[in-house]
C-alpha cells in the first residue's frame, strides 16, 4: 500500500502536502475520539449530538485518507 521508493522519488512539494494530508487525517480522528469518549469537549452539546459529530469528523477523515492514497497512486 506504500511505496517508500515512490515516496522519495516526489518533489518537497508532493512530499510536504503528503504529510500535511496525514496530519490531518489524524487531527480528525483524535478529534471525533475525543468528542465521542471524551465529557468535556463541548460539554454544552447533548451526548447524542456530540457522537453523532465525532462519527461524522471520523468518517471524514477517512475519506481523505482514501483520497489521499488514491491521488498518490494516480498521480505515480
Amino acid at each position: 500500500m506504500f511505496n517508500l521508493e515512490t515516496f522519495k522519488q516526489k518533489s518537497p512539494q508532493q512530499r510536504f502536502l503528503f504529510i500535511l494530508g496525514l496530519v490531518m487525517f489524524l487531527f480528525y480522528v483524535v478529534l471525533g475520539g475525543m468528542l465521542i469518549l471524551g465529557t468535556t469537549v463541548l460539554a454544552e452539546i447533548q451526548q447524542k449530538y456530540r457522537i453523532m459529530l465525532g462519527c461524522l469528523l471520523i468518517v471524514y477523515g477517512v475519506i481523505r485518507f482514501i483520497r489521499l492514497i488514491n491521488q498518490k497512486h494516480e498521480e505515480s
